[in-house]
């Protein structure tokens, strides 16, 4: 895959969720927190820790984390945080970070919210700071923290040695803990605390007993203790009457940032109207207000996470729901969706109407796309709605919109999503589809849609045709592709018969090269899938005479056995070609190391060169392996590979985890061509164009810059041996032709670019989020001056994919090249 997200894993949307508490006093005397928990703490520590909160059998909805602090004096905690590791941390694992404010009193406890579960009947009180962060019932690690930035170490040895660490508490079978073992007993129903007082010796089995969760406040309130308005019902409305509305409306919780002002609180009778129900995945139902306000920034509505229970609403019923206001971040980049979570609901009436949908079209989607910070988060910003369309969608989110006979512009996908534009004219490609063209056009007017009817088969559309009539629904966001329509009525499909293309077949004089990313193909898949590809070699190409093959997994695939060759796979896929038509193709490749060249662990994904025998021959010269360097030699004739096939400088740190060039010496009509086939590294780890951080930072461009030097700097000693060097460097450079990759690339005009040769409107090869762009290309040295480039449509438009790329070919006119 080439983005690493063309099958992506769904994750469960939550795991569980924490408080944690910790002192806090007005007006004290600050001083400063232990340095280490090497040396036990008579000031500040960890006092309790409980991860059940809503889960199965809970009292209390939430989980907590204590901090007390045994001193006289109280401690500033401004710029501390409390972090939590996994009880069994893998490779993978990170410390999860709250930040810290406030300080911690003498003798007191401060509370900060992490979250909550769906079960248990009674809140903490009212907590002091609140965080995201998902612990485990029964294993884990607690840390203070003297700074915010995440702990890095994974042993109780590493983290002795982090000064950083002021006390830490691992409890049930957490490998990362204090003296003789972890604290003992945590589960759904009961905490771990210190069992003398605050007392401290750095034994972790030792300080702490399992007891009944008991959280406290800085204010010493306990569960069911605090009320805040003084009417003893513990709403926080003075009004008890559980069919009267609170004081918070929608728009209180939506607030005029991307944050709710509200974040971490309960809201007690919140009225609304339910405008869409979901009862997979992500269960719960929308709300909203039907009376709103003249603020454009603040959304009327809002979702209401059940979790795993069905609602026990339906669309159109009148209610009053109860709980707290939390900020689920789908991922650490996304930005946020605002949710009431552990609710209680009163439905008041059936069969209301619904509020009037905000209209989705060019005249309300602003031309600005988001607010910039920087690269900072844009969480924080006042929204302007009216300049920035992720601003306009972020004040509409949880409310009903609706868009009208869009173009869809990313097929249907397997989880029934699909992408529409609300913007008919914006960048249009010559298929129907929307260009990405530059890193200041993302081509606000694009927008996922999906069904919240599970009765009803979601239609199977392609790019270029129509959702006619009306679409309506809540709007959503999602980690995957930002904001989205939750359709509760849907348009019709009208199908406007895309074709897949066939390119013309090679004249005797040209010499076809393609290029072509067969998505993880392996001799364990299906004979479906080598068919298809084939057929898109064999008759969409029209049989190039060599064809550079990206993502040619080993012969059992994503088994990790330590198997490299790929003789099986081969064998299977050009036994189809031939089947659809095709030559019988030849193959050669370089077996990579076992586990070194990134991909799905096990696969051994490489670049293989397939070629017709019978037009043109393989120059094979010994010596090229995993990671031997092939080079270039002078001669009398031109120029020369030392290693044919061979791997460009596979020593270069710039290949790390990722595929090595494969260069080799083809002879055809008597001229010598050099192709170089590539895979550079993917774009996983980049933020999101619709993400929190603004501008996104694309820091795996790093990395492919790097490669792209390596390539240019072979090609440059080709040059150097042979000026007039016919080469080919194609391949999945997973990068924009606007791209400092491409760029560097074809730095000092080594190499043309000829995704630059087609018209604006062409220049695409894969389909992401709703746009159109450009991830696989063909260059060529100057010596190619004559020649015939096309992108072959098969794959990216459609929804029945055999690949998420589409492959593409160039015919050389080699003699008219002489």
């Amino acid at each position: 895959m080439s983005r690493n997200a063309g099958s992506r894993p769904r994750p469960s949307r939550r795991a569980g969720y924490a408080f944690i508490s910790v002192g806090l006093a007005s007006a004290f005397a600050i001083t400063s927190l232990p340095a280490a928990y090497a040396a036990p703490s008579g000031t500040a520590v960890i006092a309790e820790v409980y991860g059940g909160g809503g889960n199965s059998g809970a009292t209390l909805v939430r989980d907590f984390v204590e901090l007390g602090n045994a001193g006289s004096a109280a401690y500033d905690l401004s710029g501390y945080s409390v972090q939590y590791l996994p009880g069994s941390p893998s490779a993978s694992s990170q410390w999860q970070v709250t930040a810290l404010s406030g300080a911690l009193a003498p003798g007191g406890r401060f509370l900060v919210a992490e979250g909550a579960g769906t079960g248990g009947t009674t809140a903490p009180p009212e907590p002091d700071a609140t965080g995201s962060i998902a612990m485990s019932a029964t294993s884990g690690t607690i840390a203070l923290v003297s700074g915010t930035a995440a702990l890095t170490c994974k042993t109780a040895a590493d983290c002795a040695a982090d000064s950083r660490i002021v006390d830490l508490v691992g409890y049930g079978s957490a490998v990362v803990r204090e003296g003789s073992g972890p604290a003992a007993g945590a589960s759904n129903t009961a905490s771990v605390a210190r069992s003398s007082g605050l007392t401290d010796t750095d034994d972790n089995a030792g300080d702490f007993a399992a007891q009944t969760p008991s959280p406290v406040n800085s204010a010493g309130e306990t569960p069911g203790s605090g009320d805040g308005d003084g009417d003893g019902d513990g709403d926080g409305d003075g009004d008890g009457d559980p069919s009267t509305p609170g004081t918070v409306r929608v728009r209180d919780i939506q607030g005029t940032t991307r944050v709710s002002p509200l974040d971490g609180r309960t809201v007690t009778r919140v009225p609304g109207v339910v405008t869409g129900v979901r009862t997979s995945g992500s269960k719960g139902y929308w709300i909203q207000d039907p009376e709103a306000d003249a603020d454009p920034r603040t959304s009327e509505g809002v979702f209401v996470y059940t979790g795993s229970a069905d609602p026990a609403v339906a669309v159109g019923d009148s209610v009053l729901v109860s709980g707290k206001v939390s900020e689920y971040y789908p991922s650490s980049t996304s930005q946020s969706v605002t949710e009431i979570t552990a609710p209680t609901v009163t439905v008041l009436s059936g069969g209301n109407p619904l509020p009037a949908p905000v209209t989705l079209d060019p005249a309300s989607v602003p031309a600005g796309y988001a607010p910039t910070a920087g690269g900072g988060s844009i969480d924080a910003l006042a929204l302007e709605p009216g300049v920035y369309a992720q601003d306009f969608y972020e004040s509409a989110e949880g409310m009903r919109v609706t868009f009208a006979d869009a173009r869809v512009v990313g097929a249907t996908t397997a989880y029934d999503e699909l992408w529409v534009t609300v913007k008919p004219n914006e960048s249009p490609s010559a298929r129907g589809g929307t260009l990405y063209s530059s890193y200041d056009q993302p081509n606000t007017g694009r927008l996922k849609v999906m069904s919240l009817d599970t009765a009803a088969a979601f239609p199977v559309a392609n790019v270029g045709d129509v959702l006619s009539g009306t679409t309506t629904g809540p709007l959503d966001y999602s980690t995957y592709g930002g904001y989205n329509v939750q359709a509760t009525q849907l348009g019709t499909r009208v199908d406007k018969k895309l074709k897949r293309e066939v390119t013309r077949r090679a004249k005797g004089g040209e010499l076809a090269v393609a290029t072509y990313n067969v998505e993880n193909l392996d001799a364990l898949d299906d004979q479906g899938k080598f068919d298809r590809l084939a057929e898109g070699v064999a008759v969409s190409l029209s049989s190039p005479d060599i064809v550079a093959l990206e993502e040619i997994q080993d012969d059992n695939g994503a088994v990790n056995d330590g198997t490299v060759t790929s003789e099986a796979t081969l064998k299977r896929f050009t036994d189809a070609i031939r089947a659809a038509g095709g030559p019988r193709y030849q193959w050669r490749y370089i077996a990579p190391a076992n586990n070194q060249d990134g991909g799905e662990p096990g696969g051994n994904i490489r670049q293989v060169f397939l070629f017709n025998p019978k037009r043109v021959s393989f120059t094979d010269r010994p010596g090229g392996d995993a990671t031997t360097a092939t080079g270039v030699v002078k001669t009398r004739k031109g120029a020369r590979l030392t290693a044919s096939p061979g791997r460009i400088d596979p020593a270069n740190s710039a290949w790390g985890s990722s595929r090595k060039p494969l260069v080799g010496e083809f002879v055809f009509h008597g001229e010598t061509v050099f192709v170089i086939a590539n895979h550079f590294a993917s774009k996983g780890g980049d933020q999101p164009l619709h993400g929190r951080y603004q501008p996104p930072a694309r820091s795996s461009e790093t990395q492919r810059q790097a490669q792209a030097v390596a390539v240019n700097t072979f090609v440059k000693s080709l040059l150097a041996a042979d000026k007039k060097a016919k080469a080919v460097v194609l391949g999945d450079l997973n990068d924009f032709e606007f791209s400092p990759t491409v760029a560097a690339l074809t730095a000092g005009k080594v190499l043309k670019p000829l995704i630059s040769t087609l018209p604006a409107t062409q220049r695409y090869t894969y389909v992401f989020d709703g746009n159109a762009q450009t991830l696989d290309h063909i260059l060529t040295s100057p010596a190619v001056t004559r020649f015939d480039y096309d992108v072959v449509h098969i794959n990216a438009e459609f929804a029945d994919q055999a690949s998420d790329h589409d492959p593409q070919i160039v015919r050389i006119d080699v003699d008219g090249c002489r």
